[in-house]
């Protein structure tokens, strides 16, 4: 069952016309029209002080409770209390970094892979300063890929913490989260996941991985610049608040938002489930309820994603001078469609340049995974070049940058 890609079209206005090919999806997605609206109209209509008795202030108040509900929905917390919402993930996590390093001792450890982005390793490297060991996890050398036996020789009776991505921004792979979530909880630590480079593909379910902690931004996932971190309630009710002392430690939400939230994208990110749900419906599944439509749309919205993946990396593998930089597969179940290479044929920064002349946008860099792009090796200012592509990208486009890539790598 295909995508209804006249209906994906419709719901991004930088889609209408397809003027310019966006390939750059792991930087930031384009923005739901359905999202804008809901900012726009919480904007105009009820952006007043909240905590009030008038009925403005009420209304505002209900909107923010929706906003969390449906995030609950999207990753399928148990409780809307276990979303917290901020600014960004590298925001949340440095919040968090702060909040669980005050229950730390010296000589406690804490794991954290050499894949990550590093909004999920500046917050635990910091922490070495109040004596807390940092245990540096690498990548596999021959498989780019994070192994679970390894990961479990790194533990100790002092680790307390695990910290990876669920799929890495730059490999690509997608990480069994919840079999180290088992290795941690084995070993009496909890774990925090970085999915922001997972969040746009795959269906979210933080029970069913079992997760401590986890964390993605929600303009990566076709909303506005604004992020969640779920945490279990009971965990975020025993760490120390990070806002006003009068906080309750109950309000799990407010007590790790100094500042409060950012009611109005709050609000639009509700048009993100009503998008999938949507799309779910006009491309023909069956939808019971909310939960059930993400699903589907995610379901379909995978299929749609490996198909195009797998023109690209069949581009690449075939192309003698180049080399991928993660998996050599699009098998859906491996990986995510964020493909990074090299090339003995040219630099990065000049290759890239050249395709920008053509209305495409790709890049290249080390993407703010700076220690992966060390324990690999990478040229410092050249990284690789990487092509991250969404279910709103098209066959037609994927055949147009390999035409124009061709003679380049």
């Amino acid at each position: 069952m295909p995508l209804d890609m006249n209906f994906v079209e419709s719901q991004f206005p930088a889609l209408r016309g397809r003027e310019f090919t966006y390939l750059d999806n792991a930087g930031g997605s384009l923005v739901l029209e359905g999202v804008a609206d809901r900012v726009r109209d919480y904007l105009l209509t009820s952006s007043v002080q909240h905590g009030a008795s008038y009925a403005k202030s009420q209304l505002a108040m209900k909107r923010l409770a929706q906003a969390q509900e449906s995030v609950r929905t999207l990753i399928n917390a148990a409780r809307p209390e276990e979303v917290v919402m901020g600014p960004s993930t590298t925001a949340l996590l440095r919040i968090l970094g702060i909040a669980i390093g005050e229950t730390l001792s010296p000589g406690d450890e804490i794991v954290v892979s050499l894949s990550e982005h590093e909004s999920n390793f500046g917050p635990w490297e910091h922490l070495q300063k109040k004596g807390v060991k940092l245990v540096r996890w690498a990548v596999e050398p021959e498989t780019y890929r994070l192994d679970p036996q390894r990961l479990a020789s790194l533990m100790t009776a002092r680790t307390k913490l695990v910290c990876c991505t669920h799929a890495s921004n730059i490999l690509g792979t997608i990480n069994p989260i919840r079999e180290f979530a088992d290795i941690a909880h084995a070993h009496g630590a909890k774990i925090c996941v970085d999915a922001v480079a997972y969040a746009p593909h795959r269906l979210v379910d933080v029970r069913a991985l079992d997760v401590d902690y986890y964390v993605f931004s929600f303009y990566k996932v076709y909303g506005p610049h604004h992020a969640v971190l779920y945490g279990r309630h009971d965990d975020l009710v025993a760490l120390p608040g990070q806002n006003h002392f009068f906080i309750a430690p109950t309000r799990t939400a407010y007590k790790f938002q100094p500042g409060n939230v950012n009611y109005e994208l709050a609000y639009g990110c509700i048009g993100i489930n009503e998008y999938l749900v949507e799309l779910a419906r006009r491309s023909g599944a069956q939808v019971a309820d909310e939960r059930g439509g993400i699903k589907a749309a995610f379901d379909l919205i995978t299929e749609q994603e490996e198909l195009i993946c797998r023109r690209f990396i069949d581009f690449l593998n075939a192309t003698p001078s180049v080399r991928i930089i993660g998996e050599t597969t699009a098998d859906a179940a491996i990986r995510v469609p964020t493909v990074s290479f090299l090339t003995s044929k040219g630099r990065n920064s000049e290759i890239v340049r050249a395709i920008d002349g053509f209305d495409i946008g790709i890049r290249y860099g080390d993407f703010y995974a700076r220690r992966l792009s060390e324990h690999l090796k990478l040229d410092p200012e050249e990284g690789v070049i990487r092509v991250s592509m969404v279910h709103y990208n098209t066959l037609d486009e994927i055949d147009r940058l390999i035409e124009k890539l061709t003679p380049l790598v």
